[in-house]
Formats: C-alpha cells, sequence, structure tokens
C-alpha cells in the first residue's frame, strides 16, 4: 500500500509526518508542534457475529486498537457504514449503537460519517487521535533483551468462523464477543506508564505477522513458547475441525520464510498462530525490569516471550 504513495509523495518533504511514509505501522502520526501530533487510521469489515449491536461494537474497538497500539487516545470518530437497501433499517441502528457506545466508552464522541448502499453489510470507523510526538510507540523500536508480552488470548479468528459454520458453542462465542469488545485503552496506558518500548495491535496478520512486522523493522528476532501463550475457550477444537478463514493461509505464504518451529509442534498449532484476529490485544515489548510494574497495572496480561539478537526472524519454541 505504501508503495504507490512513495511514488509521488517523498518522506523528505513531510517532516512533521512521523509516521506514514517510510515504513508500515499501525497508524499514521503526524506533528502539531513539540508537545501534540496527530495519530489517524481506520479499518472496516462485514459482520463477524449475529448480533448487530456487538458487531458495532467489535468494529469500533477494532478500528480504535491502532490509535492505542502507537500509545494515543482517541478524540473521534468517523462512521463508515456499507448496508443493503432491503435490510430492516433497525439492524443499522443497532450496529450504529454498539459502535457509538463503544466510542464513548473509549472518552471520544462520533462526530458524523458516511454510508454506501451495498450488497454485504460493512462498518467500521475513520478515527482520529492524539499523542506525545515523543511517546510514539513504533513496531520498531524494541531490542535484544526485552520481554514481550501479549494483553488478550487468541483464537478469534477461529471461533467466528466456526461461528459461521454452525459449530461453534454459544458459551465459546460469548467469550470471544467478550474478548473483541474489550478496548485496548487500559494496555495502552499502562505501556505509556512504564515506558514500554514498541507496542502493535494482533489483528489481521494474526500473532506472527505482527510480530515478524516489529522484528523486521527492529533488525531482531522475536521468541514465543507455545506453552505460555493464552488461548479462548474452543480455539483448538475448532481448529483441529479446520475452521480456518481463508486470512490463514495468506498469511501463512507471506510470512512463513521468516517464521522458524520447532520440531514437533503441530500443524494445527502452526496455523492458529498464523490465524487472523479481530480486535485482538496488543503485543508490548518492553525491557524485563519493567514486566511487574506493567501486569500490576494491566493484570490481564501475559508474557508470551522475548527478543533477542537476530534479522528479523519470529522463533516459536515447544
Amino acid at each position: 500500500m505504501l508503495q504507490p504513495l512513495r511514488e509521488v509523495f517523498k518522506a523528505e518533504e513531510f517532516p512533521d509526518l512521523l509516521v506514514g511514509l517510510d515504513r508500515a505501522d499501525d497508524a499514521a502520526v503526524y506533528r502539531l508542534n513539540s508537545e501534540q501530533a496527530i495519530v489517524s487510521t481506520t479499518d472496516f469489515f462485514p459482520p463477524v457475529v449475529d448480533d448487530p449491536y456487538d458487531f458495532g461494537a467489535i468494529a469500533a474497538a477494532n478500528a480504535m486498537s491502532d490509535i492505542y497500539a502507537m500509545g494515543g487516545e482517541v478524540l473521534f470518530a468517523i462512521n463508515l457504514v456499507a448496508f443493503p437497501a432491503n435490510l430492516d433499517r433497525d439492524i443499522l441502528r443497532q450496529i450504529l449503537l454498539g459502535g457509538a457506545e463503544k466510542v464513548a466508552e473509549a472518552g471520544a464522541v462520533v462526530a458524523g460519517g458516511h454510508s454506501i448502499d451495498d450488497k454485504e453489510p460493512k462498518y467500521g470507523l475513520a478515527v482520529t487521535g492524539i499523542i506525545d510526538p515523543r511517546q510514539v510507540k513504533r513496531k520498531g523500536s524494541i531490542h535484544p533483551g526485552d520481554a514481550v508480552l501479549l494483553t488478550k488470548a487468541l483464537g478469534t479468528g477461529v471461533i467466528t468462523t466456526a461461528l459461521k459454520q454452525n459449530i461453534a458453542h454459544e458459551s465459546d462465542v460469548a467469550a470471544a464477543v467478550e474478548s473483541m469488545k474489550q478496548l485496548n485503552r487500559q494496555a495502552a496506558q499502562a505501556a505509556l506508564a512504564v515506558e514500554a518500548n514498541g507496542m502493535t495491535d494482533v489483528t489481521g496478520f494474526g500473532l506472527l505477522g505482527h510480530a515478524q512486522e516489529m522484528a523486521i523493522q527492529a533488525g531482531v528476532d522475536i521468541h514465543f513458547h507455545l506453552s505460555w501463550l493464552p488461548w479462548l475457550p474452543g480455539t483448538h477444537k475448532y481448529g483441529r475441525s479446520g475452521a480456518f478463514p481463508g486470512g490463514m493461509a495468506r498469511n501463512r505464504e507471506y510470512f512463513a520464510p521468516c517464521a522458524v518451529f520447532d520440531e514437533g509442534i503441530a500443524l494445527v498449532d502452526q496455523d492458529l498462530l498464523w490465524t487472523p484476529e479481530t480486535s485482538g490485544g496488543l503485543l508490548v515489548v518492553l525491557p524485563k525490569q519493567s514486566v511487574e510494574a506493567y501486569l500490576t497495572k494491566c493484570p490481564q496480561a501475559v508474557t508470551v516471550g522475548f527478543v533477542d539478537d537476530g534479522q528479523g526472524r519470529v522463533h516459536i519454541h515447544s
């Protein structure tokens, strides 16, 4: 996506665009002055659950997550809506209500939006946030010796696919919905408080894809311990049933050259790590001595690995 932009816009011609044209990150950052910068991002997708209110809340939480991954706070959002003309308008009302209440939970406001007629419903947000330019958390600002923490359990991509296949248990779906609706705001605020080195959110590229982006940009290797990773209930059961979204295979094909699995790690476990997540948690990378302080402020986080010298690979240990 960045390459066509680079052909028209040269990064050196926009020195106040701190994040955006040089290398991929979670959101664009534009400096206003020495103490304030604007953070901007957007995301939208078709329904991942049946309940329209929950879908709206999940899509909103997911769209705002990139602001938090950069270390920012959300100011306002603009609705992005695609909706069939022949579908009950109350469904749309519930989607927008779910999104609006989730934005309000973030301490922000929905300030408007745009809609089009489409065969399949889609919803998301264009989000504007604010950040201190001295505290921007880049993917590539991590160092050997750092610890890697994850703030939400994995498995939403498999569980929502199982839901579409009518094989998901109600309680498993409920747990996944609650996880997807949870904002990453507290996790990001805690990371700023302990001066974490870098963050990214785990979404469409899966755990390994997003970790590889960090490793490649920093010129390091990231090591995960499979037994340390948290999983939502039912994830492995649905994985063994083959309930993988199409994005899993695409992620595996694109990122596999940079992944190193220990011998004996089952194929289903490998595929789960390639699977896209919806509104996943943050990967928070920070000095080892800051882990205890971070867990005090964000107790749901789990230490899942560490950073070492390397050349942009991700290692998965059994």
